[in-house]
């Protein structure tokens, strides 16, 4: 469960009236106060900051607004999904939003979208390949065409790519 997809719910209500927007404004200045402490818990986690971090969730989410009934609507999509959206305090290494999972993907559905896919599964297989090929070049800060060419000619000049990733890789200690 992403944090930035939740609020994009609370964000993109208009209220209609004066206090309407007040409130929404409120609720959006609340969560990004709540989200900070939670990527600060991220950074020192402690049993201490649990309870507190579980309680200001409720208070947040948990509030009634009478002639809301869209943002009571936003609100209990937090309070649904709570168990997901607070995972972070049982597993701090754990991500806050999804942003960079969707990125890696975001090329993918773009060309599978102006495309319209592929004819078989060897072309998936192949799309999906070389893809992945490229998007980890990228991470890995290796010319994607380099490395094409270094494969056809098998000269060796870039090593094979989980060498690379084993280098770069701290080890457990």
């Amino acid at each position: 469960m992403c944090w930035i997809h939740m609020e994009r719910g609370i964000r993109r209500l208009q209220g209609v009236t004066t206090q309407q927007r007040t409130e929404i404004d409120q609720v959006l200045d609340d969560l990004w106060v709540y989200y900070r402490q939670l990527k600060d818990y991220q950074q020192q986690p402690t049993p201490e900051k649990m309870a507190p971090l579980q309680q200001r969730f409720d208070e947040i989410f948990e509030r009634h607004y009478p002639h809301h009934y869209a943002l009571n609507l936003a609100q209990k999509q937090f309070c649904l999904h709570k168990t997901e959206l607070l995972r972070v305090l049982d597993a701090p290494f754990l991500p806050l939003h999804t942003n960079a999972a969707e990125t890696d993907i975001r090329e993918y559905v773009t060309r599978r979208k102006i495309s319209g896919g592929t004819r078989n599964e060897n072309g998936r297989q192949a799309r999906d390949t070389f893809t992945g090929l490229k998007k980890t070049c990228r991470k890995l800060g290796i010319s994607f065409w380099q490395y094409l060419l270094s494969r056809f000619k098998q000269d060796e000049i870039i090593p094979p790519l989980a060498d690379v990733i084993r280098t770069r890789t701290p080890s457990p200690t």
